[in-house]
């Protein structure tokens, strides 16, 4: 019964761990749309494995797959 016990328990703290876990192309879409929304007309999205993430590469402006994953976004053609 213990074991049941703790195993509803640890179900209940990583619920909402796993429900936060974003699909990396769904996250893409989503960032997309919101800037194109604000006006920019030229610009490229890239998704990046974190570790791979370099300053000079642009702004990340999302992160995906559990966090192993950055979308990073540059302005310009």
């Amino acid at each position: 019964m213990k074991i049941l016990a703790a195993l509803g328990a640890s179900l209940q703290i990583a619920a909402p761990a796993l429900a936060h876990r974003k699909d990396c192309e769904q996250r893409k879409a989503d960032s997309d749309a919101k800037i194109k929304k604000n006006g920019v007309k030229e610009f490229s999205l890239e998704i990046v494995p974190s570790e791979q993430v370099k300053e000079d590469m642009g702004a990340v402006v999302g992160s995906c797959d559990g966090g192993t994953k950055k979308i990073v976004y540059k302005r310009g053609g």
